[in-house]
């Protein structure tokens, strides 16, 4: 399969479709191809190119487990290690008694939170679909970031870590997946194990061994396009170009949930290192573990995995979608609210990204990729 096969299934969607414009990149075999179409902004005359640096949002969640797991590998900390081994601040966590309780009204929480809480999103916090929940309304007052990505807040891990340690979980540890906030501890205390910032020891144990030298916090002055919030009127700028964007200085808190910038082609090496068996970075065994659901089926049918992974299961920072009965090869992978997208099809050795500019992504344009993935790959 190359990109220019699945540009052509995703056309439709670009321009006057609903984005000005998208890059697709595509690695099959080993061999790599990306194409880009359209503009930078609706309407515009400049023409996104295949190089673009974009915010890929919770593209970093990969990445972040990907790090968690190679520091397993080297013993620097076990995915069995309750989290206040590295965060005191989260020990003897209460949770509490219903949903749409009042904050005060908790229990002690059965067992500690682990690292593999974290990278499974069991953390026992995070958004909540089926009630009014006080403690969640309590998070986003206190700046602890529960919606798009904004790396202009001034929070440091150590103060953002430190409000959070004063709100209840909202249920036992490791018993609910919960979208997303586990990831934004899962930093804090990479940090803390590793011995330095999160950007550093990404940039040093993944990015820099695997070549993805266009992947960071911080974007620098060229080739970042606008980015755009759909609404009844059109798009409206979320973000501004380089130079302006909340994306030009370095974030005070360098957020494993959502915060880097990326390109096509360092999606693809990072994509292409799992396909390969972990290359530099990764054991083989981690990443099967990691690319393999971890959920039991009363969590994959809860309310915020029914939201977010429509009944399909969880590894270790990817989605893991099992192939259906109308021969859908196989997935992992998982994507970005600002508009981005990878899934590997590893029976088919196959990877592929979209990458657009555009908050919420288009259900159209989403599934219009997959399928044609999906066809090209079974043809």
């Amino acid at each position: 399969m190359q990109a220019g096969v699945l540009l052509d299934a995703i056309r439709p969607h670009v321009g006057a479709g609903g984005v000005p414009g998208a890059v697709v990149g595509v690695r099959h075999d080993g061999q790599v191809s990306v194409e880009a179409a359209g503009t930078t902004a609706p309407g515009g005359g400049t023409p996104l190119t295949g190089d673009a640096r974009v915010r890929i949002s919770s593209n970093t969640k990969p990445m972040a487990a990907a790090l968690a797991l190679s520091l397993a590998d080297d013993g620097v900390l076990a995915l069995a290690d309750p989290v206040e081994r590295f965060v005191p601040e989260l020990a003897d966590r209460r949770v509490l008694r219903r949903l749409d309780g009042p904050q005060e009204d908790t229990v002690p929480a059965e067992r500690p939170v682990t690292v593999e809480d974290l990278l499974t999103m069991r953390l026992g916090f995070g958004f909540v679909f089926e009630a009014d929940c006080p403690t969640v309304g309590a998070a986003a007052r206190a700046g602890l970031g529960i919606g798009p990505p904004d790396p202009s807040v001034p929070l440091g891990p150590e103060e953002w870590i430190a409000r959070f340690a004063e709100l209840p979980l909202l249920e036992q540890p490791g018993s609910a997946w919960r979208y997303d906030l586990a990831y934004a501890v899962l930093g804090v205390v990479l940090a803390r194990a590793g011995g330095r910032p999160l950007d550093e020891l990404l940039r040093t144990r993944l990015f820099e061994p695997l070549g993805m030298t266009d992947t960071a916090f911080l974007a620098p002055p060229d080739r970042l396009p606008p980015c755009f919030a759909a609404g009844e009127d059109g798009l409206t700028v979320f973000d501004a170009a380089a130079g302006n964007s909340r994306w030009s200085a370095p974030p005070a808190f360098p957020d494993a949930r959502n915060g880097l910038v990326s390109t096509a082609g360092d999606l693809l090496r990072f994509a292409g290192a799992l396909l390969d068996g972990g290359k530099d970075v990764l054991s083989p065994a981690s990443v099967a573990a990691m690319t393999t659901d971890q959920l039991t089926p009363e969590q994959r049918r809860g309310p915020s995995a029914q939201a977010f992974l429509t009944g399909s299961g969880w590894g270790y920072g990817v989605q893991v979608v099992p192939a259906d009965d109308h021969g859908a090869p196989a997935r992992y992978g998982w994507g970005g609210g600002l508009g981005t997208l990878w899934y590997s099809w590893p029976d088919h050795g196959c990877a592929a990204v979209l990458l657009t500019q555009v908050l919420p992504p288009s259900p159209g344009l989403v599934e219009a990729f997959i399928t044609g993935a999906g066809n090209a790959l079974t043809a």
